[in-house]
């Protein structure tokens, strides 16, 4: 049994290494190649049969992977943005909720406490592969922020509303007026305990300066913020994020560069192994749904009448949404219009059109509890389960593949380059301030502390150098900066062919030879991030 498990483990990594190999040279998101490839798999005979545990996702998954995109989030642009947020994330789940709820009661006769419980686990859009699509396409930096915002926040609303309608299902007793306070109360105490648990992770990181150490920190964070409000009757997903938010904005001066270095590989890795598998096991589910199937006593045709009814429901609420919530507001409130004016008609339209489903919605209908509170079975739950499978493969495939083509349609990528010419200039202006303000300061010291003039004068010759480089043009400084990289990498091959043949002459050690290779591996690595 446990070498059958490594090797299903082996081949699933081989499979997702594949998959990404693949998805570069496509130029698509790795995420639709490997729920393509899970289905694939879910039905070649021999191969042992692969059950995606809810609580898995929800608790082992979902922590790390929200508090990740918590920290690379820039907490200044997400209190700009906080509006459209908070209005898809909040607003716009409940809306879809309410609009899938009333669809299936209505045409298909579903009970409401059903009926609601489909709607909330279909509402939420998943994140990771339309943004791995938008930002390879270069959209405008304001549509990735209100997304990724949108997708740190809006599975805390759906989560919350799946437990109320579960509760509602189960015993047959559901207050509107409870619920929105206990809602409140849920909101404002993950928010407290979020940036509590990111104060403390902070804190001891900053007393235990030890890269692996802090690390190790760093990983317990998600889950410390995610546990506990999770298992007293909150989602969890708010704490994980306002802890991630918290260190993201406080985190530069109280991190080390050598943890922030080794940090920055590992999450890479971590977020990478566990988005890989999440997105294959969701397609290996295809073989457990057709065998569930089999035993059921509804047809084909109402599992599809049932999936397409809910799909077109859930992308067209999207953009009945979008677009008044983008464009009544500023008509509404003069001083928003003047601080915010109204963006052109393709920004709502690409957020409406990225709202493709994902992994939290099939974990929350694999964890609809198999019996209600009187022992009866579960109304509907297999069916259930088989429409948000439905709705998550034709949203991420469907809509997934046609994202880039619908982006190019609308033409943003001009305003991107302009926004990036812009932050460019930007980032020049801070280098040169920056590097001013670092020379004051060394002449500052020199005075004060009496320093020796040939240590003052090197490190002048460096200031004087980095100054040198940065271009007084835009276009040429580009260009320059392009040939000096792709010189400077030669060189550090060079140099690195140098190094080998004297460890292999016995001229240097193999901790010598390391300590001169890390050097020449942050200087690779700071090239090719300014590529």
């Amino acid at each position: 049994m446990v070498t059958e498990t490594i090797q299903t483990l082996l081949l699933l990594l081989a499979i997702a290494v594949a998959v990404a190999v693949a998805a570069q040279r496509l130029k698509t998101a790795p995420s639709i190649l490997l729920v393509i490839a899970g289905i694939g798999l879910a039905f070649i005979p021999g191969l042992p049969r692969v059950e995606l545990a809810p609580e898995f996702v929800l608790l082992v998954i979902l922590p790390p992977v929200i508090y990740s995109a918590g920290v690379s989030m820039s907490w200044r642009e997400f209190r700009f943005n906080l509006r459209p947020i908070f209005l898809l994330a909040f607003g716009c789940v409940i809306f879809t909720t309410c609009a899938v709820a009333m669809a299936v009661h209505w045409l298909l006769g579903w009970q409401w406490g059903v009926a609601f419980l489909l709607g909330a686990i279909v509402a939420p859009p998943d994140v990771v592969a339309p943004l791995a699509i938008a930002r390879r396409l270069g959209l405008p930096r304001r549509i990735l922020v209100v997304l990724e915002g949108e997708g740190l926040a809006n599975d805390a609303t759906a989560l919350i509303l799946y437990r109320f309608a579960v509760a509602a299902v189960s015993t047959g007793a559901f207050s509107l007026g409870q619920a929105a306070g206990t809602f409140a109360l849920i909101v404002a105490g993950e928010l407290v305990w979020g940036i509590a648990v990111g104060w403390l992770a902070l804190r001891l990181r900053q007393w235990a300066r030890n890269p692996r150490a802090e690390i190790t920190l760093s990983l317990m964070t998600p889950y410390l913020a995610y546990w506990i409000p999770e298992h007293l009757g909150g989602s969890g997903v708010l704490a994980t994020v306002a802890a991630g938010l918290y260190v993201s904005w406080n985190g530069p001066l109280l991190i080390s560069a050598s943890t922030r270095l080794q940090g920055i590989f590992f999450w890479d890795l971590i977020i990478y192994l566990m988005e890989s598998f999440i997105f294959l096991l969701t397609g290996m589910q295809a073989r457990t749904l057709m065998e569930i199937e089999k035993a059921q006593s509804f047809t084909i045709r109402e599992l599809l009448v049932a999936t397409a009814i809910t799909t077109i429901i859930v992308i067209v609420a999207r953009f009945v949404w979008m677009f008044p919530a983008t464009y009544i507001p500023r008509w509404v409130s003069p001083s928003l219009r003047k601080r915010d004016p109204s963006p052109p008609w393709q920004t709502p339209f690409t957020i409406a059109f990225t709202g493709v489903r994902g992994v939290v919605s099939l974990a929350a209908a694999l964890a609809i509890p198999l019996t209600m509170a009187n022992g009866m079975p579960f109304p509907q739950r297999d069916l259930i389960l088989f429409v948000s499978y439905g709705v998550i493969v034709f949203t991420l495939v469907g809509q997934g593949l046609m994202l880039p083509s619908v982006i190019r349609w609308l033409g943003l990528a001009n305003e991107a380059r302009a926004e990036q010419e812009r932050e460019r200039k930007a980032e020049f202006a801070a280098r040169a301030e920056a590097i001013d303000a670092a020379y004051r300061r060394l002449e500052a010291l020199a005075a004060e502390r009496k320093l020796p003039d040939d240590a003052v004068a090197l490190l002048r010759i460096r200031h004087d150098q980095r100054t040198r480089l940065l271009p007084k043009d835009l276009e040429e400084g580009l260009t320059l900066a392009r040939l000096s990289n792709d010189l400077r990498m030669e060189l550090i091959a060079a140099e690195r062919e140098f190094l080998y043949q004297l460890l292999r002459d016995g001229k240097l050690t193999d901790e010598a030879r390391r300590r001169i290779e890390r050097e020449l591996d942050l200087e690779e690595e700071s090239i090719a991030c300014h590529r």
